[in-house]
């Protein structure tokens, strides 16, 4: 396991390709300039140390310098330790509605984005809690299980888009259902779905679905992303609009918030409707809500120590710069005898 303290110094890396860039131009130009003062034949004879190679050589040690520094400034650190700790919280499943009505775009950026922002903020507002991730159109497909894992569930979170299912419409009674299979411990009462959708359901069994939920235990909270209003749904090619979606008379698809279903599924679960307009009334919501929860207890593996290891980096700098220093871009003995690149013809 590792850590990345200060991923801004990242953006050091931005100066080796300013370095080659400069670097080409210079040759590009040391070249034109060469060839309008004498041919090939008189420059050999007028500088026969001068070597190609040791300039881009030159270039590639500079280079690995400022990289060996960026990853120093960065900080890798490394788990050495890895420990069982006692932690309390509740196992929460986010369902994301990723049916192509979420690229509606009548709240910003469009509603699978605004969905993905809703859950990310709500993670990064969790303490202790568990939590797992589903994605869900016309069939649901298990995205992450129950982890305390934070920054895996939003990397996956981020990749997910409206392709990543063939089977389209949308089922929110299969998200449900696949929901109830992410909780292994049978005494367990805090279970949480928080389900985000536009409300479209073809399916027409998700209320009876989350009243069997929560039979089970599982409390089911609906977060509406879109507009009551509705949109169109755009068609894209490399980011622009190229169409809308059509029925099959060739009218352009309008697709609304529906709240009416997301509020019928939220009560059979004894749960709560959040409209998601506002992210942070949804984030602020959705943490009273879990603070009211009882907490259970359960273990997770964690690294507890971790060693930092810039000083290994710090030092690939400094060797690279010190080769930098010394190294000539004037031919030396030894490769003129060598001749390796055939600079001498």
């Amino acid at each position: 396991m590792y850590q990345l303290e200060e991923k801004i110094w990242f953006w050091v890396l931005l100066i080796i390709p300013v370095i080659i860039m400069f670097f080409f131009i210079l040759q590009v130009w040391k070249y034109k300039t060469q060839n309008k003062f004498a041919n090939k034949q008189i420059l050999n004879k007028l500088s026969p140390n001068r070597s190609l190679f040791k300039a881009v050589l030159k270039i590639a040690v500079l280079s690995l310098a400022f990289a060996s520094l960026s990853i120093a400034l960065v900080n890798p650190k490394i788990g050495t330790k890895l420990e069982t700790v006692k932690r309390e919280g509740v196992d929460i499943v986010f369902a994301v509605d990723v049916s192509k009505s979420m690229l509606a775009e009548d709240i910003a950026p469009n509603r699978l984005e605004k969905a993905k922002q809703l859950v990310t903020q709500i993670i990064n507002n969790l303490a202790s809690d568990r939590i797992g991730i589903i994605a869900y159109a016309g069939k649901a497909f298990p995205q992450l299980p129950i982890t305390t894992d934070y920054a895996s569930a939003k990397m996956f979170l981020q990749n997910m888009n409206t392709d990543m299912l063939s089977s389209q419409g949308t089922a929110i009674n299969e998200a449900i259902k696949l929901a109830k299979t992410y909780y292994n411990d049978e005494e367990q009462t805090n279970r949480v779905l928080i389900i985000i959708s536009d409300g479209e359901d073809h399916s027409e069994e998700a209320a009876e679905v989350a009243k069997e939920a929560h039979e089970e235990g599982i409390r089911i909270f609906t977060i509406g992303v879109g507009d009551v209003k509705g949109g169109p749904i755009p068609l894209k090619y490399n980011g622009v609009v190229m169409n809308y979606k059509k029925d099959k008379d060739g009218e352009t698809v309008i697709t609304k918030l529906n709240e009416e279903t997301l509020q019928n599924i939220a009560k059979e679960a004894n749960g709560a409707y959040i409209n998601g307009k506002i992210t942070n009334d949804v984030v602020e919501n959705i943490r009273d809500i879990l603070n009211q929860m009882d907490k259970k207890e359960f273990e997770a593996k964690q690294f507890a120590d971790f060693k930092d290891q810039f000083q290994w980096f710090l030092a690939f700098a400094i060797f690279f710069l010190f080769i930098d220093i010394f190294l000539l871009e004037r031919k030396t003995e030894w490769l003129k005898k060598l001749n390796l690149f055939n600079e001498n013809l």
